[in-house]
């Protein structure tokens, strides 16, 4: 009776399309890719997995040899005071992260126009734990640049790259 039950869940979960959301999921629309990035960035380090992973997509060293270029337009990290407490010290702080990129081919035409992200976390601040709230926040920029780069690869296999010979005024 369970064996039954266990293969009419599977057939109605096939049935309906159903899939976990991962690796295949972000199928990128290009074969060939170059991350102009420095290769000890963070954003760099974890595409790449991420595109590996995906298998549909190679990252190549030379510009030149890829059909898409990703560029980093703007990269901007700030720590701000969210909070004081009666004596006036900090008793809480918001990491901002905003990234914009793009993806240009070889004659750098733009593919995908510019793409702005933000992410926001808040962080509580304790004087005396201060060791303990920088291994925090350390963790939370560590998450933060892990969610930047699942957004990109989700816009860059949603987002269908425009024809850069094609003239905006044409259908």
């Amino acid at each position: 009776m369970r064996l039954l039950l266990a293969l009419i869940l599977a057939a109605a979960l096939a049935g309906c399309g159903f899939h976990l959301r991962g690796a295949n999921s972000s199928k990128l629309p290009y074969k060939t890719m170059h991350i102009a990035l420095p290769e000890t960035s963070e954003v760099n380090i974890w595409l790449q997995r991420y595109i590996k992973a995906s298998g549909s997509t190679e990252i190549v060293s030379d510009p030149k040899t890829a059909d898409a270029i990703f560029q980093q337009v703007n990269d901007s990290r700030q720590k701000i005071i969210l909070s004081v407490n009666a004596q006036g010290a900090v008793s809480e702080y918001r990491l901002q992260l905003t990234y914009t990129f793009r993806l240009v081919n070889q004659k750098g035409q733009i593919l995908v126009a510019p793409n702005e992200i933000s992410l926001t976390r808040d962080i509580s601040f304790s004087d005396s734990n201060i060791l303990a709230k920088d291994l925090e926040e350390g963790l939370l920029w560590r998450d933060m640049n892990n969610d930047l780069v699942s957004q990109i690869m989700r816009r860059l296999s949603i987002l269908k790259p425009k024809n850069p010979d094609q003239d905006d005024d044409e259908p």
